[in-house]
């Protein structure tokens, strides 16, 4: 039987014929005749035998009869490749059930290797990417970082001349990390650049590439689709981008995101991504400021949608929300309500397969993305592809995409102010109260959290084609944080012992004008930083918590990892361990930026009875470690309350601030982030 891990080597090289040499260990894979490309069968002996000495582990390909793979060969390889567009989905669902469908790994390995040389990379990436976290025989593999394969989507374009040079001039070796310039795309001019570090932060938009992997639109097994409370997953994961992207904003003296809620009027941020893509050979198209959105006529992509369109499917979203139910496609009321609305809202919404009734209501979301992306060229004129944010791996760069999605939330919480607000029976565990909270990091006072800027080195040369092999570094620079520990004294007043779920946020105090937030704005900022399960003692209880412990995020190093390196033993229970899933926000983003002067915050810590809130699940090596954003692999959101409850909702009567409405199971402390001008080296 084929090894498992030979197929995460399709993910190296993605333009090279799958023939070359991949891999530490110098592996090949001996691709029988028939599969070659027209271009290499009449010299497969010549071409095949290039890298023969040097071979240390050579794969066997069976050869198979080949499933119709005409529809996603439908995709030029030269073409870029995005989720938004239905065309592509859609090519991409029938490739995912080819992968999905082989019988064994060995069929599945014939498959991937014949697919690879004919259909689009990055779709071949995502596809194979989505099969393999979904097959029960393939789910154990850890894969690779996107950025390692293709590092054109993070990375300054002009550093790749620097890169080329150093791995044909340099043996291995002696290899010096080429440095991604900070603040390339754009001057102080442009006010929205403030931003760079965390739109083109590599964790951030590996992160939702990731989340998008995790959570695929469309595949004929509807199970791949229909996990466990997924809308209600894209709806938080997505408010939660934007508290933080608004937390950064405070952190720069900016004002909050301006939802774009009249497409008609222009986007007035423009964008130049400074970068170019290695699979279509072209720059990344740019939007000049001011540009409007036009209707779409691409008949490429088959699209032909006017911006009334998406007035249209508005306007219909905004009516069921407002009538308390939607209709689904047999004419059935489908209820809103306090459980299931706002899940059902986000499969609408981010229309998926899941939705009750595309048609009626239509794909508001991913649409917005594509009329977005197309604004520079609408009816294919110039022959344009699409810009940053018509793909998953770009789109956060772009400062239009958090207009956007500041939008999209709006309407969600047009849903969520309907519901009734939580009443103190909902909030308080009684006999149980917060005694007191601290947050300190190593050696300084506490309550005072300090951020700084840190450089890392990564290594690009899995995805570095045609050049010669070895180690090639880039070096760029992104914000972190002196790690951190809660301290929170607990007081159990029963006689016998108590779970409790902490649930821990982090909000700004003032708003832009400097004046105290009221609970109803304060609550849409509010960033979870952590949930996590303890058991309280009858009489007091002192809880420790480290910041990197989080449930939000996944460390440094498995968002960029290195799969060969500090791997534990195969078959240990540490590998299982080491074979997370990568979907999670990087853990060196886990708090802003703040100001030097620092920037005042409310910290907010509650313990709500478990009880209420359990899940009964075995979670043991199933990933969960970010489990708030991402949910856990085949299993249930652990966590019974609403997706960012107690804030999901607007408070009760009377509690217009937050200290009105903490229960004795909450409480707050004041925390201030000063953030330190300094650039700090990663120690390995």
């Amino acid at each position: 039987m084929a090894d498992t891990k030979n197929l995460l080597l399709l993910f190296e090289h993605p333009t090279e014929p799958v023939f070359m040499d991949k891999g530490k260990k110098v592996t090949v894979f001996d691709v029988p005749d028939s599969y070659l490309t027209d271009r290499y069968r009449p010299i497969s002996n010549e071409v095949q035998s290039r890298v023969g000495e040097k071979v240390e582990q050579r794969v066997p390909v069976r050869e198979i009869s080949i499933p119709d793979l005409r529809i996603p060969m439908s995709l030029g390889r030269e073409e870029q490749f995005s989720l938004f567009i239905p065309k592509h989905r859609r090519i991409a669902a029938r490739l995912i059930d080819i992968f999905v469908n082989m019988r064994s790994v060995d069929d599945l390995q014939s498959v991937a290797v014949y697919a690879r040389d004919r259909v689009n990379p990055v779709m071949f990436n995502y596809a194979l990417s989505v099969a393999l976290l979904h097959r029960p025989d393939t789910q154990g593999l850890d894969l690779p970082s996107f950025a390692q394969s293709f590092p054109d989507r993070f990375v300054d374009s002009q550093v790749f001349r620097e890169l080329r040079e150093e791995s044909f001039v340099v043996q291995p070796g002696s290899r010096m990390p080429i440095v991604i310039p900070r603040d390339y795309t754009a001057s102080d001019l442009e006010p929205e650049h403030r931003l760079w570090y965390f739109r083109e932060d590599l964790g951030v938009n590996l992160h939702h590439w990731h989340w998008h992997l995790v959570y695929p639109f469309e595949a004929s097994d509807r199970s791949i689709v229909d996990k466990d409370r997924r809308g209600e997953l894209f709806y938080y994961m997505h408010e939660q981008v934007m508290a933080r992207y608004n937390m950064e904003r405070f952190s720069n003296n900016l004002a909050r995101t301006q939802p774009f809620n009249n497409l008609r009027e222009p986007i007035a941020e423009g964008y130049f991504p400074k970068m170019d893509s290695l699979v279509s050979s072209r720059a990344w198209p740019p939007r000049f400021d001011n540009t409007r959105l036009g209707d779409l006529n691409r008949e490429q992509d088959q699209i032909n949608l006017e911006v009334a369109d998406l007035e249209r499917w508005r306007d219909r979203i905004y009516e069921a929300i407002h009538q308390g139910f939607v209709m689904d496609e047999r004419g059935q009321r489908v209820e809103l309500d306090e459980a299931r609305g706002i899940d059902i809202l986000g499969n609408i919404l981010e229309s998926s397969i899941l939705s009750p009734n595309r048609t009626l209501y239509g794909d508001l979301h991913n649409f917005g993305h594509v009329f977005i992306s197309y604004s520079h060229d609408t009816n294919n004129k110039h022959l344009e592809s699409f810009g940053v944010i018509g793909d998953s791996s770009t789109a956060m760069r772009d400062p239009a995409f958090y207009r956007w999605h500041a939008y999209i939330d709006r309407i969600f919480q047009e849903h969520k102010t309907r519901l009734p607000a939580y009443t103190d029976t909902q909030l308080n565990y009684s006999g149980i109260s917060i005694t007191g909270v601290q947050v300190a990091s190593n050696g300084t006072q506490p309550n005072v959290l300090t951020t700084f800027w840190q450089q890392s080195d990564m290594d690009l040369s899995r995805g570095f084609d045609f050049t010669p092999r070895g180690n090639v570094f880039a070096r760029f620079t992104h914000l972190t944080h002196l790690p951190f520990t809660y301290t929170i004294n607990v007081n159990n007043d029963g006689g016998a012992q108590r779970f409790g779920y902490v649930r821990i946020f982090m909000a700004p105090k003032n708003d832009e004008r400097g004046q105290p937030m009221l609970l109803r704005e304060q609550r849409l900022m509010m960033v979870e930083l952590d949930k996590f399960v303890v058991s309280l003692n009858p009489g007091p209880n002192t809880i420790r918590r480290r910041s990197t412990e989080s449930s939000v995020t996944i460390p440094f190093e498995r968002t960029f990892r290195n799969l060969d390196a500090n791997r534990p033993a195969a078959g240990s229970a540490e590998e299982l361990e080491f074979n997370f899933c990568g979907c999670g926000w990087p853990n060196h983003m886990l708090i802003a930026k703040g100001l030097p002067e620092g920037l005042r915050c409310d910290l907010f810590v509650m313990v709500s009875n478990y009880e209420n809130d359990r899940i009964d699940q075995q979670l043991v090596g199933r990933c969960s470690d970010a489990a708030s954003y991402c949910g856990v692999r085949d299993r249930l959101y652990p966590d019974r309350q609403s997706m960012g409850y107690p804030f999901d909702r607007l408070p009760r009567t009377g509690a217009d601030r937050l200290v009105n409405f903490l229960t004795p199971n909450m409480s707050i402390v004041d925390v201030s982030i000063r953030h330190e001008n300094r650039v700090a080296n990663r120690q390995a």
